[in-house]
């Protein structure tokens, strides 16, 4: 597949019925009614974020500004930090010290504008019996006391895939790794099929099936296109290691809300980083490893 995008999404979407079949297709595209049917003529005819020049993407910056005003009654900037040169984000998390406390879900929950009703965020705390290591074998439904007895906690989000399938099965390219190494959505090209939802091994897609509800006062209001901006209904939406932070030299909003200062972040190609200190120092896991994702999230243990 070429890494260009295809400029009209109505090509893309007869390939995509062509190789499904009628029903199965008809099946598919049914969250395209529902992300379709409050876009004006400009948002569906707006080109792919790759493919819009300097002035064309400021103008959408101001369109998502002022649609966020008038939808949900706050005043938001919306802008587009670029991948920094010479960095290669990598994200490191210290099992040994997470006590499950979900203070990391909680806080990407309200930097990430994520739906109110549904307590939606892009991470999930497993609580996993001591000794196993098996993304499956975990639950993230425990309401007792925390950490419990025999148990351990591994939170999970995108891993920032070098090899990522969810890239590859997209009909539209609507999400592509970006030079850093964070996976992007042009939440304003996604159609909502969600291939992208079912090829992820790490469960690490969310679908909005509905409108966002997010009180003005709650909204977060310093937003990043490609981020944490207000996703509409109707497309899959990812973690994307808070690059409206992290692209400004700030943490993420997991990592700073941690109190137990378990997880790591930096620049893998900075040999004096913390996270090159502890890939270097420690025995590191990914998940999955077998499926030949590179992930550019580890696990570690301090022993």
């Amino acid at each position: 597949m070429s890494d260009q995008p295809d400029p009209k999404r109505r090509v893309s979407l007869q390939i995509l019925g062509a190789t499904l079949g009628a029903s199965a297709f008809a099946y598919a595209m049914e969250p395209l009614r529902a992300w379709s049917k409050d876009l004006t003529m400009e948002q569906f005819l707006q080109k792919h974020y790759k493919e819009m020049s300097k002035d064309e993407l400021a103008k959408v910056l101001q369109r998502v500004e002022r649609d966020t005003k008038e939808s949900y009654g706050a005043t938001v900037t919306v802008k587009d930090p670029k991948p920094l040169p010479g960095v290669e984000f990598g994200y490191a998390l210290n099992l040994s010290v997470c006590i499950g406390c979900r203070k990391c879900a909680e806080a990407c929950h309200v930097e990430n504008n994520h739906d109110r009703r549904t307590n939606n965020s892009y991470i999930r705390v497993l609580e996993m019996d001591q000794g196993t290591f098996d993304l499956e074998r975990g639950t993230a439904q425990y309401a007792h006391a925390v950490p419990a007895p025999g148990k351990y906690y591994l939170p999970v989000q995108c891993h920032q895939c070098d090899n990522a399938p969810c890239v590859k099965v997209c009909p539209v390219q609507a999400t592509w790794k970006e030079s850093d190494g964070i996976v992007v959505v042009d939440y304003d090209w996604c159609i909502g099929c969600r291939y992208c939802e079912a090829a992820c091994p790490y469960h690490a897609r969310r679908f909005n099936w509905t409108k966002p509800e997010i009180p003005a006062e709650q909204i977060t209001t310093e937003q990043g296109y490609l981020s944490n901006r207000i996703r509409p209904q109707g497309v899959v939406e990812k973690c994307t290691f808070c690059l409206h932070r992290t692209r400004e030299g700030r943490q993420p909003a997991c990592l700073e809300a941690c109190p137990t200062g378990a997880r790591v972040f930096g620049n893998l190609l900075d040999p004096a980083s913390e996270i090159r200190w502890v890939l270097e120092n420690k025995r590191v896991y990914v998940l999955k490893e077998e499926l030949g994702t590179r992930p550019r999230f580890f696990y570690f243990f301090d022993e």
